[in-house]
């Protein structure tokens, strides 16, 4: 079978199977970069998540086969094995599959658990970065890091495989870090409870929710105050929790 793939991408993976993974970014369909957009411009089929803005769909051939394999949150999702199964169906079928994932695949994107899956059944990868939702803080005036505020950023998941809240924040909380938290809103309570035992409960923060589309909507106040901000302003999922004293440059303090 011949591939429509460019020049360019072709070399990267050979004339084999492929699966490229895709970033599609935040939101805002031209967040995506310029080599996913080429991406999906050739793409035989595309398997396309909860979070990937739909109008990226747009950008694909007439004859492209666009499969939804989204995971809402708390709600109906498709399995992992599922899209497994699909990948090895299609690539077999069409010799090449767009995984089309938001944000970035590679974090808390369960991605490159779709790359080891590939690999193991002799499936070509090529993976695509995407802008990570956290960010967007930037379009709230919130810079992740700034000179002799905020040294470094952690990225940690508000929920881990087993439901808890990740150890890792509260060694985050110990530095001078800005700390972003994704999948958090569930455990706003715990959030909020773990600054306040550590004497943090002032600590800037912010919730943003639906970064970067229309109905972006962001919540400030501090890390004791995340679940009463939530409530006040109707925010829920998707969004990012981002902690530190970064949050108080978007008011120019």
């Amino acid at each position: 079978m011949n591939s429509r793939l460019t020049p360019e991408i072709e070399k990267e993976a050979g004339p084999e199977k492929k699966l490229i993974l895709l970033g599609a970014g935040p939101g805002d369909k031209e967040l995506i970069t310029l080599k996913g957009y080429k991406i999906l411009r050739e793409a035989r089929v595309v398997l396309y998540d909860n979070l990937a803005n739909k109008e990226l769909l747009d950008f694909t051939p007439p004859d492209c086969e666009k499969i939804y394999v989204g995971k809402t949150p708390y709600g109906a999702y498709t399995s992992q094995d599922a899209i497994h199964a699909l990948i090895l169906e299609k690539t077999r079928s069409k010799g090449e599959v767009v995984r089309l994932k938001g944000g970035d695949p590679f974090v808390f994107g369960r991605g490159f658990e779709e790359v080891l899956y590939a690999r193991e059944h002799g499936i070509g990868v090529i993976f695509v970065p995407g802008i990570t939702s956290m960010q967007s803080a930037g379009l709230e005036g919130i810079p992740l890091t700034h000179r002799e505020v905020s040294e470094s950023i952690w990225v940690v998941t508000g929920t881990k495989k087993d439901g808890r809240l990740s150890d890792d924040l509260r060694l985050a909380m110990q530095s001078k870090a800005t700390v972003v938290v994704y999948m958090g809103m569930k455990k706003l309570p715990e959030i909020a409870a773990a600054y306040l035992a550590e004497g943090l409960g002032d600590t800037p923060a912010a919730i943003i929710q639906h970064a970067t589309l229309p109905q972006q909507k962001t919540a400030k106040g501090t890390a004791q105050n995340l679940p009463a901000m939530a409530s006040l302003h109707q925010l829920t999922h998707p969004s990012i929790v981002v902690i530190g004293q970064v949050v108080n440059m978007a008011d120019g303090l």
